[in-house]
């Protein structure tokens, strides 16, 4: 039982077994949140967390994220797990002050101890994060998945939507793309464990540098690159401002590596999901954009819209924190035919 391998039990691995966007906007149509003038940000815009004012000043961030295995490693599930869930709280620029967790699991096939060592990995980032797990709540179930509710805070005119991008916009994004093809690699036994470091550290990296920017008046939109894709959130985005934008493909940060398995076709299956739910959106896709783009990522990157004219000063802020990259890659334009355009 304890040589089990994790990502088996899993049908599509990390933010990748998301129900597909059509989908989920079927279930969600007729349900609002409208009716509660305490709800700042609510259902209806498909955002990274739920923002509820407690008075004139102050807000709470509520959040709840879970999912499958994306690694074989029991603690470097629970990091990876927990930074995913944090990371809503990041991207609606506010810091995270408390976590529950979601636990479930196959009891017959999975040994306490690994799961154990799964709830070290998610309090060991929680730690990381300046909280700690308070609660949570598990059960019996045949397919194992963990994950965090997560509570955080904010001012009011420090919330950051992924519907408040202002044409002129430039395009930014926090983190290089590829991790659900990794964990597809891995999933499949073809990963070379040389290239997993670098594949874990970029999924269980924090996305802290968002409660900062919260703080820049001139930062317009930010969302955070999960199981739609680099492509589904940006349309999100661009649908939500009423906006188009344009991007330079050759500008998206990839990892290392990552050409590897694409040529060995290591396509996580809801990369055509995605694919099916924006094709019309989508103006110059190639084989290779297709194919990373759509990628579903578990803690992607913080896509982020600024004010162009504050470029510079955006770029100096970024400078001042070393442990985080910003990668420009686009900008938002007025709305035309396609939502997005993708240029060489």
């Amino acid at each position: 039982m304890d040589n089990i391998r994790l990502t088996q039990f899993s049908k599509s691995s990390g933010c990748g077994c998301k129900v597909a966007p059509a989908v989920l906007q079927g279930i969600l149509s007729n349900t609002s949140s409208a009716d509660n003038k305490n709800v700042l940000v609510g259902i209806e815009s498909f955002d990274d967390a739920s923002v509820i004012a407690l008075n004139d000043t102050d807000c709470i961030i509520t959040t709840n994220d879970f999912f499958t295995p994306i690694v074989d490693d029991a603690y470097d599930f629970g990091c990876i797990a927990a930074a995913n869930a944090i990371s809503d709280v990041y991207a609606m620029g506010g810091r995270p002050i408390s976590a529950i967790s979601i636990l479930g699991f196959p009891v017959e096939k999975i040994s306490a101890d690994i799961v154990k060592k799964i709830m070290e990995g998610a309090q060991d980032k929680c730690r990381e994060a300046g909280i700690s797990i308070s609660g949570g709540h598990s059960i019996d179930a045949p397919e194992p998945f963990f994950g965090l509710c997560v509570t955080g805070t904010i001012t009011k005119n420090h919330i950051k939507r992924n519907n408040s991008s202002k044409a002129g916009d430039s395009i930014f994004l926090t983190k290089p793309i590829g991790t659900g093809i990794f964990s597809t690699a891995l999933k499949r036994g073809l990963l070379d464990m040389e290239d997993y470091p670098a594949f874990f550290k970029n999924a269980s990296a924090l996305n802290s540098i968002g409660a900062n920017l919260g703080q820049l008046m001139y930062v317009n939109a930010m969302t955070d690159i999960t199981g739609f894709g680099l492509l589904g959130h940006l349309v999100e985005i661009c649908e939500g401002s009423d906006l188009s934008a344009a991007i330079n493909i050759s500008k998206v940060p990839l990892l290392p590596n990552l050409k590897k398995y694409t040529d060995a076709f290591c396509v996580p299956d809801n990369t055509y999901r995605n694919w099916n739910a924006i094709e019309k959106k989508i103006q110059g896709i190639t084989p290779e954009s297709f194919i990373t783009f759509n990628d579903p990522q578990t803690n992607g990157g913080l896509l982020i819209t600024i004010d162009s004219q504050h470029r510079d000063s955006f770029l100096l802020e970024m400078q001042k924190q070393p442990n985080f990259q910003v990668f420009e890659i686009g900008k938002m334009l007025p709305k035309n035919e396609f939502c997005v355009e993708l240029k060489a």
